[in-house]
């Protein structure tokens, strides 16, 4: 999917996604069709660029951005804006 395409809303929602720790790349991919470096890219244009490098150094490593490098299964947070809710 081209991220150009998406309506602000949709990429109101998926900066929103990004932002929260507990949200995971792959669950963004799975509402959304945006891989990580979509997502990468998004958060690139839209933000401010101190807000963006901000982001990327608080989510570089870190665990939970990542179903398959997160030590937990429960307690995952989904939000009522979300798909399936």
């Amino acid at each position: 999917m081209n991220f150009e395409m998406l309506d602000d809303v949709t990429v109101d929602r998926v900066i929103e996604m990004a932002w929260e720790d507990r949200t995971t790349f792959e669950a963004i991919e799975m509402q959304f069709g945006l891989q990580e470096k979509e997502v990468i890219q998004i958060m690139r244009r839209y933000m401010k660029r101190s807000s963006f490098k901000m982001w990327r150094k608080r989510v570089a490593g870190r665990k939970t951005k990542h179903v398959q490098r997160r030590d937990f299964l429960e307690g995952r947070f989904r939000s009522p804006n979300q798909k399936g809710s």
